[in-house]
C-alpha cells in the first residue's frame, strides 16, 4: 500500500510540472523539471525505498530462487535481505544478500552443508 502512495505521489509531482511548465508558457521546462522528478523518484525507490517499504510497512518484493537450487530461509539483517539457498549437486548452503539497490550485496558459502540430510541431528 505505502509503495503504491509513494508511486501516485511521483505521480502526482510529475503532471503538476507539466501542467506548470504548460502555465507558464515553458513546456518544454516542464517536461524537464517532470523527467527530473520522474528519474529522481525511481533511482530513489530503486536504492532506498524499496526494501525500506517491505520491511517496515509491508511492501512486495519479489525474488527468485535460482534453478537448482531449494529455499530454505530468509531473514532480516538491518536493512537488508538475507535469503538462505541449500545447492544439492555441489552440497552448498549459500547465503545471499539483497542490499538496498543491490550494490553491496554479500554472498557466504557454506561447504559441505546439507540441511535436507536424514539424521543429521541426534535423537534423544
Amino acid at each position: 500500500m505505502v509503495t503504491y502512495l509513494y508511486w501516485a505521489a511521483v505521480i502526482a509531482l510529475v503532471v503538476l510540472a507539466l501542467y506548470a511548465g504548460s502555465r507558464l508558457g515553458s513546456l518544454k521546462m516542464g517536461a524537464i523539471v517532470a523527467a527530473v522528478i520522474f528519474i529522481g523518484g525511481w533511482l530513489a525507490y530503486y536504492f532506498h525505498y524499496e526494501q525500506v517499504f517491505v520491511k517496515r510497512y509491508g511492501g512486495v518484493m519479489r525474488i527468485a530462487v535460482p534453478d537448482g537450487q531449494r529455499h530454505i530461509g530468509a531473514t532480516w539483517k538491518e536493512d537488508n535481505l538475507w535469503i538462505e539457498n541449500y545447492d544439492p549437486e555441489t552440497n552448498q548452503c549459500i547465503f545471499s544478500e539483497y542490499s538496498k539497490g543491490n550494490l553491496l550485496e554479500g554472498r557466504v558459502i557454506i561447504r559441505g552443508c546439507n540441511p535436507l540430510q536424514r539424521g543429521s541431528v541426534p535423537t534423544p
